[in-house]
């Protein structure tokens, strides 16, 4: 190996996975929510983020929206 690279002349490009990268976010959810996605997460053998992104993804594809009715 070379004691001295030059990286002068090279020119430099953009990342062309930038769009695929995560984004780091806090996000308060409840014990519930957190030890199901972990339970599925044993039984899958996938990291329960994940597991969660996949989800939030799919609702994302399939345009999903949450219904909710409050009691009058």
């Amino acid at each position: 190996m070379k004691a001295h690279y030059d990286f002068s002349k090279m020119k430099g490009r953009k990342n062309p996975y930038v769009k695929y990268l995560k984004q780091p976010i806090t996000m308060r959810l409840d014990r519930d929510s957190v030890e199901y996605f972990k339970s599925l997460s044993e039984e899958s053998g996938i990291p329960y983020q994940t597991l969660i992104n996949l989800y939030l993804r799919d609702c994302v594809i399939n345009h999903r929206k949450l219904k909710m009715k409050w009691a009058s």
